[in-house]
């Protein structure tokens, strides 16, 4: 089918469906598909008359709803590049981002001007304009994601595919009209595509406005669920209700349990294969940037454990030593990839400069190796990887074991400054509801790690650790805690050393 331009897509759908065909539904509206075109070509003339155009970059500050899908759709229409970011972001670092991507417009839930840039609320009336179709214009970039942020030094990842789409194309074993569960934040890559790709298919989305591992479970029961992408924060909440709730919804109609954008913990991967079944869950390993992607399904996983999967499609990967020779199998490295076309690259930064090698690989930074059979096994980032007397320690190993014990919720794991070995290892944990003691908990942790690799201090925390996208403010988390060694914050409580 030949493409179409992604202001014309609902249209497309809605034009082949019943007239009462839901597209999406959120906690704030269930839409259909003629609905969510009226809205979209409303809200459309509305940014218009603001001066948004063919190639406009406008960020988008919006909570999960249904009014976040009216208002890309519409921004598609003018052949403009959605930039998204969260809603709650500090002002300072909205800033930042605008400085960066010079946008047209900003559409916020609490609209604050970035410089000279006009803010406006999501919600803005847009009700006097007319509902008529209006073709679409084609952009040159149909998403400009932001990364980066937690560092001070956010980025954009320009995508180079433009505002066009097969609605035919199903990717990731989607279905054509089939019903998918977003439990994400929008703001963030992995929700953003999980959404529309099955939008342009002709998919029904159902969202979550924050997650809620109970509330996911019943929308899957309620809507019949197909496909869902979850990260493995989500996974880990959904495995920790008790069993006899979690037991007690009809999942039966899920084909497809995506999971992707954290480290998956071994158990946790067993647990859930064990629960739904293998044939059900697959896996995916890559950037925002798309230089390629491994993916592994459950029954592939089992003879891998702990596994990525190989590289999928045309694309090319490879793991390297620091004086860019290639590792042997099994040997730690850090990763890169090598994109299909080197002539029509699938992104480019503003803001940064990506890691690449003259003959054009690339590196998002994570450690890893490669097996005899070109199987991939993260490791962790290499600026998140702890030095602890001249040993290499990977936070995602013992955060697995952290999270394994059935009294805590989440960890994060982090490397501070030590006078003798050079780091040490600080373990931040947020306990489910009753406290943990920290002797109960190191003596849990001897069971499972070696004896460098255990936690120095532990620090225990009463709000979550990481977001519902599965992400940690890993660098931001470090430098407070360095700060306050130093004297220079005195916010943060004395951790609890272990015995």
């Amino acid at each position: 089918m030949p493409l179409i331009a992604l202001g014309d897509i609902v249209r497309h759908h809605a034009r082949r469906k019943p007239d009462d065909a839901i597209a999406v539904c959120y906690p704030d509206g269930e839409w259909t598909w003629w609905e969510l075109e009226a809205r979209a070509n409303r809200r459309a003339r509305f940014f218009r008359d603001l001066g948004v155009g063919r190639d406009d970059v406008v960020t988008i500050a919006v909570p999960n709803s249904s009014k976040f899908f009216e208002i890309t759709f519409a921004l598609w229409k003018l052949g403009a590049t959605p930039n998204v970011i969260s809603s709650r972001l500090p002002l300072h670092e909205q800033r930042a981002i605008a400085e960066l991507a010079q946008p047209k417009l900003v559409v916020a839930a609490s609209p604050e001007p970035l410089g000279d840039v006009p803010a406006i609320p999501f919600d803005a009336d847009a009700s006097g304009y007319s509902s008529d179709a209006m073709d679409a214009t084609v952009g040159s970039h149909w998403k400009a994601m932001t990364s980066g942020g937690s560092t001070g030094r956010p980025k954009l990842i320009v995508d180079h595919m433009k505002s066009e789409y097969d609605p035919a194309n199903t990717q990731y074993y989607m279905r054509q009209d089939d019903t998918v569960l977003v439990p994400g934040p929008l703001y963030h890559n992995s929700p953003f595509c999980c959404s529309h790709l099955p939008l342009f298919n002709g998919s029904k989305i159902v969202g979550l406005a924050k997650f809620d591992a109970p509330e996911a479970l019943k929308q899957i029961e309620k809507h019949r669920i197909g496909w869902v992408n979850f990260v493995p924060t989500m996974m880990h909440r959904i495995w920790a209700l008790p069993a006899d709730l979690r037991n007690s919804f009809d999942l039966s109609s899920l084909h497809a349990i995506w999971h992707m954008a954290a480290p998956m913990p071994v158990w946790l991967k067993h647990v859930w294969i064990e629960w739904l079944g293998a044939e059900r869950i697959f896996e995916l390993y890559g950037g925002t940037e798309a230089q390629g992607q491994t993916w592994i399904d459950g029954n592939q996983w089992l003879k891998k454990p702990g596994s990525v999967g190989p590289i999928h499609g045309d694309a090319k990967i490879r793991v390297l030593r620091e004086d860019g020779s290639d590792c042997a199998p099994g040997e730690v490295g850090e990763v890169y990839l090598l994109p299909p076309d080197l002539k029509n690259l699938p992104y480019h930064y503003v803001g940064a400069e990506p890691k690449r090698l003259e003959d054009g690989w690339e590196s998002l930074g994570d450690m890893g190796y490669l097996d005899e059979d070109g199987y991939l096994f993260l490791a962790d980032r290499r600026t998140d990887l702890i030095l602890r007397g001249g040993a290499n320690i990977y936070p995602a190993e013992i955060e697995a074991a952290i999270d394994s014990h059935p009294a805590i919720a989440s960890s994060i794991v982090i490397g501070l400054p030590d006078a003798d070995l050079g780091q040490r290892v600080h373990a931040l944990v947020q306990p489910k509801d009753e406290a943990v003691a920290v002797s109960a908990l190191h003596a849990f942790l001897k069971e499972r790690l070696a004896g460098y690799k255990l936690p120095g201090s532990y620090e225990f925390c009463d709000t979550p650790l990481r977001d519902d996208a599965g992400k940690a403010r890993r660098s931001a988390l470090r430098n407070e805690r360095i700060d306050w060694l130093n004297g220079k914050r005195d916010f943060m409580l004395t951790p609890q050393h272990a015995a």
